[in-house]
């Protein structure tokens, strides 16, 4: 973690409180003054408690402050701070690759310390209960829809993906009771989507949404799986936020898989069995 400690700040953590978040401020406005300073010193210059330093440094996985400065000077002395996030015009391959290799390991990182348990699980009970299974996104997101489809699918259960605005109202104003949707958005700010959320919601399906948190689709759905994501996608094209998203899928995708229980193995296997034909054997290894 010493590596991504000011990506994780950068990104605003959902697992920092508001006071903590003070002490974040102050430490990305100058890291190479916050490892100089005292305890004493950090807590008066972002108006907290020593107590409350303390417990910043124990949400980031530090085992104090000592044990976070020590952190912050090895991941500044690495050579890429915060600031450099995002890929330069003068990146070369090695640079831009580690870039997003590190980038990408800490949201996944990130997401699952922030993302909620009992969401996952109430996610996990509507979708094995489900009478039928919708997913909807729009760009970027749309592909991660179509992933959700493709391991869906499986599970004995209708499931469509939509990714057309028009489709997902039309679908989405003919659920009923028993039905599921998911709704993933990295913003949770696009409008077409969160009057989606609402018609599915009138409807009477379960909307489950995939986004940010405090975000307006979040408030328009019944279970929130939030994931919090430090991308401007208003000015870059998703890159981390996908393979979070993607990941939660496969999250949800296993559980739902556990909790039909041993017996739906012998199902799973028949689907797999289908593909055999269409591939060419495995070379035998000596």
């Amino acid at each position: 973690m010493s590596l991504n400690i000011l990506e994780r700040l950068k990104s605003n953590p959902s697992c920092l409180s508001k006071s903590e978040r003070k002490v974040a401020q102050v430490i990305l406005e100058d890291p190479n003054k916050a490892i100089r300073s005292s305890i004493a010193s950090l807590a008066k210059a972002a108006n907290v408690s020593e107590p409350t330093v303390n417990r910043f440094c124990r949400s980031l996985d530090c085992t104090g402050f000592p044990d976070f400065k020590l952190k912050l000077a090895q991941c500044l002395a690495t050579g890429t701070p915060y600031v450099n996030r995002n890929v330069e015009a003068s990146d070369n391959v090695e640079e831009y690759s580690s870039k997003i290799f590190e980038a990408t390991m800490s949201a996944i990182s990130d997401a699952k310390r922030s993302i909620d348990p009992n969401a996952l699980s109430r996610t996990v009970d509507a979708l094995a209960q489900a009478r039928r299974i919708e997913i909807y996104g729009l760009g970027a997101s749309g592909s991660v829809a179509m992933d959700a489809q493709h391991k869906f699918f499986r599970m004995n259960t209708p499931c469509v993906a939509y990714t057309d605005v028009l489709q997902q109202r039309m679908a989405a104003a003919a659920t009923k009771p028993g039905d599921v949707v998911i709704i993933i958005s990295n913003t949770g700010r696009t409008i077409a989507l969160v009057e989606t959320a609402r018609i599915a919601r009138d409807s009477g399906a379960t909307v489950i949404a995939i986004t940010q948190p405090h975000s307006p689709l979040a408030e328009d759905s019944h279970i929130l799986l939030g994931v919090d994501s430090p991308e401007n996608t208003d000015i870059y094209t998703p890159m981390t936020s996908r393979i979070v998203h993607l990941t939660v899928i496969d999250v949800l995708a296993t559980g739902v898989i556990l909790k039909h229980g041993p017996e739906f193995q012998s199902h799973l296997k028949r689907i797999k069995a289908a593909l055999a034909e269409t591939r060419y054997k495995s070379p035998e290894t000596d």
